[in-house]
């Protein structure tokens, strides 16, 4: 399957961690930045990703501790490619959103960029 037909597959199949995290960052509601939800980048699908602050988000379920290798290598060369990657656990979103998004926060706040209207 094609990375871009696949990234439309995900979308319509979000876990209950991306659909709370999504309800954040949808619509520009996180202090205006503009974030797109299971994007294509390089020869990935990132969960969420803000190109203006070159941040992305991954939200990780119980499998990933089985591809920690995967992962890091994933992480790697999303970072050579100028991201900085944000990792959190499932149940870390569904427990405690509020943290996971003020973490969000705390990363787009320092880069000095405003959003881009």
């Amino acid at each position: 399957m094609e990375l871009k037909q696949f990234a439309r597959k995900l979308r319509k199949e979000q876990t209950d961690a991306e659909r709370r995290v999504w309800w954040h960052l949808r619509n520009r509601q996180l202090e205006g930045w503009k974030f797109r939800r299971q994007c294509p980048i390089a020869d990935y699908i990132v969960d969420f990703v803000c190109i203006d602050a070159k941040l992305i988000i991954e939200l990780d379920g119980g499998q990933h501790s089985e591809q920690r290798q995967y992962d890091d290598q994933r992480t790697k060369e999303l970072e050579k490619a100028g991201f900085v990657v944000l990792r959190f656990w499932n149940t870390d979103v569904l427990t405690d959103s509020e943290c996971v998004i003020e973490e969000i926060l705390r990363m787009l706040r320092p880069t000095g960029n405003t959003p881009s209207p």
